[in-house]
């Protein structure tokens, strides 16, 4: 083992010089460190084990969490993981991720004990009141990501050690279950860490032999492991996982190895609940009741006793060696470094007690997220021109992407999003493609995310997963949460800037297919908390869109943009600001106003100049995101609202929640004025639409301007309202 250059708060576990080098010595250090392993083990089940008593509902992943504290406690204690306990964000420090999170309570042992928290955070978890969850995120001081969704957390590792290639000795450490390894987007990971040769990457699976539902074997026969990582360019090892001196070495290798281009597997050979001694805690979750969770804590504590005597013996021995206290005094100044002491008990035995925990982490230092450009050197957008969102996207990022942190993941449709023509024109390093890997890519952008990075990512709007987003979005909160708690852990700009970029919403697919079409990604993402979704109806207004991107902290952006070029509908001194809608034709001198965005802008003025020629004045908003105050106006109006979107109804639905919750007294008007033209059925709900050309679209759903026009003539008919001939 080597040191690395120490910053203030770091921690390496075991002390790095036990001798002269020679082999004996070595054999003796191992000696040393396996001895304090097995001793720190037994302190962190116990931990684990008190856990589970304390828990709000007695309950424990006992299975995993206790097969991968062999794994977790060698890579902590055992001087390969170089972290700094005070600021868990400073850059260049090693990074963990848990991806099977379901063990997070033998992490949350070793993180109380290494200073991150207070330890009385251990007891009453999965409480409503703390912020120990039964998986673990943000909330948690040193947790840099929500886990638990099986096999997402080896592609954000990929994120995280991408951005560490900045660093000659940056390494990314991540567990993983092998019941994750039967999720597809673990492989959509493993392939491109192969290719992208990621050799600060060393993934450790828990090979248990279990999973929720048979904790013995399972429910597909794992290939062998070895050999599936090694063809896809890794290189890998298996070790048993039952004690330590297979994975000390397998990660002593990995950290010490000349860098050779291949990310690193150990797979890790245990069973469910390895290192229980209760044949109760085998199984993937337990409840357990105290009497028996006692019983155990009792062996356990017996267990270390028996180990504490062991290495007092091998202490003994190194009485007669030459060198004999030297190598003492460094197996004591060992032991500190895993939290241990060193003193003589009651028998006159040589005794390893664990030392108190002290949190070290403190609120970490804010970010700032702005991203540096000049004004003057953007794209000037010509009012007599059309432009396509991606021509845009391409001419604002070589602007925007000269400052380093701009960074841009696509998914095999990079010149639809514009996105990596742009960026690559400054720094290719800084313009991915992951292939046809769509999970890959955006877990990939919540590590440049997380790392601070302004994180673009793009494919077409139907392809996004809502499962990977719903977890992102997750962690974002949970990061929200800690930067505003009074004892927070993470300050202003620690939230996650990553923009999702979406082709071809609306109409814009065309005849692509069902599958293709961008009509329903809206109303389904937003029910996903903390997603800020965004629909550009113009190449102007997606210039100012990008510009406020950039201003930083903006969050996670939905930004739904047209595949076809469009006019141009706003000015050069437009600006965008989300929650305010554009007002195109001003709706206070109107019988009717048009609700819309995106494409169907461009139909609801054309519409509005139809109306106006058969003396109907007609207000056009461009809803490009939700304006409640706006949409509270028109309710309280008294006038007529058509709502004409070329989806199942996005902006629908918020009026309908902004009539419930803002203005109730005034519903039943609204409802009656509300003309809704959108995709959904005749019946309401909503269905898929198959291939046509944007002009059969509009025509089959009465989106052109003159069906819309038609439409507001009627409604306003129908209640009686003005004539065409004399509507002012």
């Amino acid at each position: 083992m080597n040191s690395r250059s120490a910053e203030p708060g770091t921690h390496h576990g075991f002390p790095l010089d036990f001798g002269r080098g020679g082999a004996d010595d070595e054999h003796l250090r191992r000696q040393a460190v396996l001895g304090l392993l097995a001793i720190k083990d037994s302190d962190i089940r116990v931990a684990t084990l008190q856990q589970c008593r304390d828990a709000v509902d007695k309950s424990l992943h006992a299975g995993g969490a206790f097969s991968a504290t062999i794994p977790l406690v060698a890579l902590y204690y055992g001087g390969f993981i170089d972290i700094d306990v005070v600021d868990p964000t400073r850059r260049g420090q090693d990074l963990f991720v848990l991806s099977k999170g379901h063990a997070v309570a033998a992490l949350a042992s070793i993180y109380a004990d290494l200073g991150y928290f207070e330890s009385s955070l251990l007891c009453n978890s999965r409480s409503h009141y703390s912020i120990l969850n039964g998986h673990p995120g943000p909330l948690l001081p040193g947790v840099h990501l929500a886990t638990g969704p099986m096999g997402q957390g080896l592609s954000v590792a990929q994120g995280l050690a991408l951005v560490g290639r900045q660093s000659p000795t940056f390494d990314c450490y991540c567990l993983c279950g092998d019941g994750e390894l039967q999720e597809g987007p673990i492989w959509e990971g493993v392939m491109y860490a192969g290719q992208a040769h990621l050799d600060n990457l060393c993934v450790i699976v828990d090979h248990n032999h279990g999973q929720l539902d048979m904790a013995n074997r399972m429910v597909f026969t794992m290939p062998h492991l070895e050999t599936v990582f090694a063809s896809f360019g890794w290189e890998a090892a298996s070790v048993d996982a039952t004690q330590y001196d297979g994975i000390v070495r397998a990660l002593e290798h990995f950290r010490y190895r000349p860098r050779n281009g291949k990310p690193m597997a150990i797979i890790c050979r245990a069973t469910k609940g390895q290192g229980a001694l209760s044949d109760a805690l085998n199984k993937h979750k337990v409840t357990v009741p105290d009497a028996l969770i006692e019983q155990e804590v009792g062996l356990q504590r017996r267990r270390r006793r028996d180990r504490e005597l062991e290495l007092g013996r091998f202490y003994r021995r190194l009485d007669d060696h030459p060198r004999g206290r030297a190598q003492q005094e460094a197996l004591a100044e060992g032991a500190r470094a895993m939290h241990l002491d060193v003193s003589r008990g009651a028998d006159g035995e040589l005794a390893f007690p664990a030392l108190a925990s002290t949190v070290r982490t403190r609120r970490v230092p804010p970010r700032d997220k702005r991203i540096r450009y000049e004004s003057s050197d953007l794209p000037t957008i010509d009012r007599a021109r059309q432009y396509s969102a991606a021509d845009i996207v391409t001419a604002a990022m070589k602007i925007f992407a000269r400052d380093p942190t701009v960074v841009s993941i696509d998914a095999d449709l990079a010149t639809t999003s514009g996105l990596e023509a742009g960026i690559a024109a400054v720094d290719q390093q800084r313009a991915l493609n992951v292939g046809v890997a769509e999970a890959n890519m955006l877990c990939i952008g919540e590590g440049y995310a997380i790392a601070g990075f302004n994180t673009w990512v793009s494919t077409f709007c139907p392809f996004f997963d809502w499962k990977v987003m719903r977890r992102v979005a997750v962690g974002h909160q949970e990061r929200l949460e800690a930067i505003a708690a009074p004892n927070g852990w993470l300050s202003e700009g620690h939230g996650l800037d990553l923009t999702m970029l979406a082709t071809a919403a609306n109409f814009e697919t065309r005849t692509n297919g069902a599958t293709h079409m961008g009509n329903d990604d809206n109303t389904i993402f937003d029910g996903l908390a903390y997603v800020r979704i965004v629909d550009a109806s113009c190449p102007q207004q997606l210039l100012a869109i990008m510009r406020w991107i950039m201003d930083g902290n903006r969050g996670l952006i939905y930004l739904r943009v047209m595949r076809t070029p469009s006019e141009v509908l706003y000015p050069a001194d437009y600006t965008f600001e989300f929650g305010r809608a554009g007002v195109l034709r001003d709706p206070a001198d109107a019988v009717a106003t048009i609700v819309s965005s995106g494409r169907g802008v461009h139909e609801a003025l054309a519409a509005a100049t139809a109306c106006a020629a058969r003396g109907v004045s007609v207000g056009v908003v461009d809803m490009s995101s939700i304006d409640e105050a706006l949409l509270v106006d028109l309710c309280r109006s008294g006038k007529i609202i058509c709502v004409a979107e070329q989806n199942n109804g996005y902006i629908l639905q918020n009026l309908l929640k902004v009539i419930q919750r803002r203005c109730p007294d005034a519903a039943s008007s609204a409802l009656q004025r509300l003309v809704a033209i959108n995709t959904l059925g005749a019946d309401g709900r909503p269905a898929y639409i198959h291939s046509a050309t944007y002009e059969e679209l509009v025509e089959a759903y009465r989106l052109t301007p003159t069906a819309i026009a038609d439409t507001i003539i009627e409604a306003l008919t129908a209640r009686g309202g003005p004539s065409e001939r004399g509507a002012q």
